[in-house]
């Protein structure tokens, strides 16, 4: 029987081993840490009864994608919930922009010219998004299965944030636009920076900005008793540093950073391979505080009351002005900051008025200092009386998210720096991006195609990598 081992179990991870599974492989699944799930974990991080996620929250590709779908992880406990504001992005104005699925309804609180336009750029894409979908979450050079759609998307995606931000007058939808696109971690001012904002908003009308009941760990609870059900294994506390270490199975799939999989393949790995991986460039980092506020956060509007989701950074041109700074590598006074009211869909995750609510800030590659006060300061700015609100606070600096999660280097999780190079051509440039030159052996990391996202993408199209190796074997 054709064996496999992947290494990591996180949604990439279990996402490979499902489908090799499936196709009648026998697969183990090591994890290091003593919990499956990478970046996809949960727990009590501030008081009792309060769940917090540890680094991903609101899934908008989860539910969107292809091989997620196709498993009906529903019948193993998983549980998709939506807020009624998608999210929301305050304005110091008092105006925000706010995204619902809807996209008449979200253009209606914008001038008219702005919604007409809002109307024109999403309403095609987000009506598409399902057959878009199977193009955008793969490698970019591929013969699209919707040619038309994906054309389309790919001239918008092409240009930078702050040209397409252009099309748009009033302040809403421009901010509303750049804080979608600020999720790439990067300059707003390159080319591609558009492709990420518009997914996300495309994706977020079509499907929404979900979270999974009872936590993110919830979805990879679900994928590992699905694993198991096909006769797969998951064995935790268990590190792999070398190929030696394990039982000389067919397969090798590595749920790890390309640097890591220069340590785990030594010698075996392509000279070129391996110099490609250890050039491999990582983006600027993420700085979390999880918050217990009693009685919820106090927004000066009303629809971040109700949103899952909030991005404070104030208007375009700040947002992108913190974003560059961050991206060369300075710490911005008022950096961008994602809010996670995750249980305003689920109030499970709640005990009576105390809430969780998350935060992180983007800060530089590295950042060795405390960005608690300037999170605080940026709720504060669009919530006055927050900090009196605060009950308890668990903070995760850049050097924790790194000893929290080996592919998190230099505090970056998503998997990599989002330059034009490596969002096209991530890990490098190769015909098949997932192999790594080692004969087996895969790459399904965030660091591959279609990066970053809890969407399971890269471990699918990384297992039909090696299923196609083995056919030929």
């Amino acid at each position: 029987m054709t064996t496999a081992v992947v290494v990591g179990s996180g949604p990439n991870g279990l996402a490979a081993a499902i489908r090799l599974a499936q196709q009648g492989v026998r697969v183990r699944v090591l994890e290091a840490r003593e919990t499956i799930g990478g970046g996809t974990r949960s727990g009590e991080l501030t008081l009792p009864g309060l769940i917090h996620d540890d680094c991903s929250a609101f899934h908008p590709t989860g539910v969107a994608s292809p091989f997620l779908r196709s498993l009906g992880l529903e019948e193993y406990g998983l549980r998709w919930l939506w807020s009624q504001v998608e999210l929301a992005h305050p304005l110091d104005s008092g105006a925000a922009g706010v995204l619902w699925r809807d996209v008449d309804r979200t253009a209606e609180l914008m001038p008219p010219a702005d919604g007409r336009t809002w109307r024109r750029v999403f309403g095609r894409l987000s009506s598409r998004f399902d057959r878009l979908a199977e193009d955008v979450l793969r490698p970019v050079p591929h013969v699209p299965g919707s040619p038309l759609a994906f054309a389309e998307f790919g001239a918008q995606a092409l240009l930078p944030a702050s040209w397409t931000s252009r099309r748009w007058s009033g302040e809403q939808a421009r901010a509303l636009f750049g804080g979608a696109a600020a999720h790439a971690f990067s300059s707003l001012r390159t080319p591609f920076s558009s492709a990420i904002g518009l997914m996300l908003i495309a994706v977020g009308h079509a499907h929404g900005w979900p979270v999974a009941q009872g936590g993110s760990q919830a979805i990879t609870t679900a994928m590992a008793r699905l694993l198991e059900r096909l006769g797969g294994t998951v064995e935790t506390g268990v590190e792999v540093r070398e190929l030696d270490q394990l039982d000389r199975p067919d397969l090798v799939l590595l749920d790890t950073g390309p640097q890591a999989a220069v340590r785990i393949l030594g010698n075996r790995l392509p000279h070129r391979t391996a110099r490609a991986y250890r050039r491999y460039r990582y983006g600027p980092a993420a700085f979390k505080v999880d918050l217990a506020v009693e009685g919820g956060v106090p927004w000066a509007d009303e629809h971040c009351r109700s949103a899952g989701a909030v991005h404070l950074g104030g208007t375009f041109e700040e947002v992108a002005a913190a974003e560059e700074a961050t991206f060369r590598g300075r710490m911005p006074r008022r950096p961008f900051v994602l809010v996670g009211q995750q249980y305003l869909a689920d109030p499970s995750r709640s005990v009576g008025d105390l809430h969780p609510v998350y935060a992180y800030a983007h800060v530089p590659h590295g950042y060795r200092g405390d960005a608690t006060e300037p999170v605080l300061d940026q709720i504060e700015r669009f919530a006055p009386g927050f900090r009196t609100r605060v009950r308890a606070r668990s903070v995760r600096t850049v050097a924790r998210m790194r000893s929290d999660n080996a592919n998190h280097v230099g505090g970056d999780i998503v998997g990599g720096a989002n330059t034009v190079r490596q969002l096209v051509l991530r890990p490098r440039l190769a015909v098949d991006p997932y192999a790594t030159g080692v004969p087996g052996v895969y790459l399904c990391s965030a660091a591959t195609p279609p990066g970053a996202g809890v969407h399971g993408m890269a471990g699918f199209h990384a297992a039909e990598s090696a299923l196609r190796w083995l056919a030929k074997r």
